[in-house]
């Protein structure tokens, strides 16, 4: 359709010459094809915005079945719109076919545009790709405390590119999405109970079944220790100047660290209270006279 408007003009000619010639090679032509032209233009429109509404309701759809399949309501969105951009593009096209533009060239031009974009955004295609990793298979959830990524804290918002996090200290960290996925994550709320981890050593002097016994009435006299499973008190190792007890005792999460450093003082003032020595290392100076060549 188009091919006749820009024919071969003649190069020879001056500027004001071409355009005059051109000019009179568009007026021609709406002479001829105006009325074919017009109705082009008009079937066009018709199929931009005909299109443009059903790929509007088609991204809908999508996205009303993808909360009935419980999709997660991020990537949901995220899915959605990119239907609705892979159908306006083909909308597009069809729309510009219509007007006589030939559209295979153009939707190799946007082939290797989009290749030569991937190519240079690959770092955060990777964190998009990730990012959809998170959503779909929750290693965590928002509020749960994990390490990931090289840090921990409390996960505050999971995006597509990166993972909002706020540490124990109340600062702010973004981790992109392929930190974490590309490396161990831990997370410490996953399980609804976690066990407490304490090493107390007495001394070889201290009556041990006494100092076990102690142990085992100060984690049962706490109500945050659970009975299920049954917490464990026991000889360890006999170090170079304590014998040293694990105290393993099951909490709730919640409860982990108010019990830990409940647990640590009680402990420390039972000792106290009882005798039970706490050894901590110690050295022995000797010093010499060297005139009398003793000690």
């Amino acid at each position: 359709m188009w091919s006749t408007l820009f024919a071969q003009q003649d190069t020879s000619q001056d500027p004001v010459g071409r355009a005059s010639e051109l000019w009179k090679t568009i007026n021609d032509y709406l002479a001829a094809e105006g009325t074919a032209l017009a109705l082009h233009i008009v079937v066009a429109l018709v199929i931009f915005f005909v299109g443009k509404w059903v790929a509007n309701l088609l991204s809908r759809f999508c996205v009303r079945l993808m909360r009935q399949a419980k999709v997660d309501e991020t990537l949901s969105r995220f899915l959605a719109n990119i239907i609705y951009a892979i159908l306006m593009v083909v909308v597009i096209l069809a729309a510009l076919s219509e007007l006589g533009i030939n559209t295979t060239s153009l939707a190799a031009i946007l082939a290797a545009a989009g290749f030569a974009v991937g190519m240079a955004l690959q770092g955060t295609l990777g964190n998009f790709a990730s990012g959809v990793m998170l959503i779909l298979f929750k290693p965590f959830k928002v509020g749960d405390f994990v390490e990931a990524g090289g840090t921990s804290g409390v996960v505050e918002e999971i995006q597509i590119f990166s993972t909002h996090m706020r540490t124990a200290d109340n600062i702010s960290i973004i981790v992109p999405n392929a930190h974490i996925t590309g490396g161990t994550i831990k997370n410490y709320s996953h399980k609804e109970t976690r066990r407490i981890d304490l090493v107390f050593g007495c001394g070889y002097d201290d009556d041990l079944k006494e100092v076990k016994s102690f142990l085992e009435q100060a984690i049962r006299s706490d109500e945050r220790v659970l009975s299920d499973p049954e917490p464990v008190v026991a000889v360890n190792e006999l170090g170079d100047s304590s014998v040293d007890f694990v105290v393993r005792p099951w909490v709730k999460n919640a409860d982990y660290w108010t019990t830990r450093w409940d647990l640590i003082e009680k402990i420390k003032l039972g000792f106290d209270e009882r005798g039970f020595n706490i050894p901590y290392p110690t050295r022995d100076l000797h010093l010499y006279n060297e005139a009398a060549g003793s000690p």
